[in-house]
């Protein structure tokens, strides 16, 4: 199964050893998308709802790079560094997945790169 490589500028650049996601088949597997503005590089202010929005953008932007969307993601994975802002990431998440959302696991962390609050990944389809 051939493999491709998904880049694109709408999206901060991965900040090691890792795509932003790669394609295989009819599928579409996005890395973690932390809430940095694609541009400065760095995070958004705000805290946790505003990572969270800024992640799913970038998230969105990856996926139309990948041939894909939004509409299209079968499952996602949020990683928080605390679950009391459940009640908001949840808000903004909504926002973003209005109807049939993906399956979803949410997981605290103890510590996300740049210190970050959430980091947003995706498995999608192509279809």
């Amino acid at each position: 199964m051939d493999r491709t490589i998904v880049n694109t500028a709408n999206a901060p650049s991965a900040i090691g050893p890792y795509s932003q996601a790669i394609s295989a088949g009819d599928l579409v597997f996005c890395s973690g998308q932390l809430g940095l503005d694609p541009v400065s590089g760095q995070l958004v202010p705000g805290g946790t709802a505003a990572e969270a929005g800024q992640a799913l953008r970038n998230l969105s932007s990856v996926l139309d790079a990948a041939g894909s969307s939004l509409a299209k993601v079968l499952k996602t994975t949020l990683f928080v560094t605390n679950l009391s802002d459940f009640s908001s990431l949840n808000e903004v998440y909504g926002t973003f997945f209005t109807q049939h959302p993906p399956a979803r696991s949410t997981v605290q962390v103890a510590a996300l790169p740049r210190g970050a609050c959430v980091e947003i990944e995706a498995i999608a389809t192509l279809l």
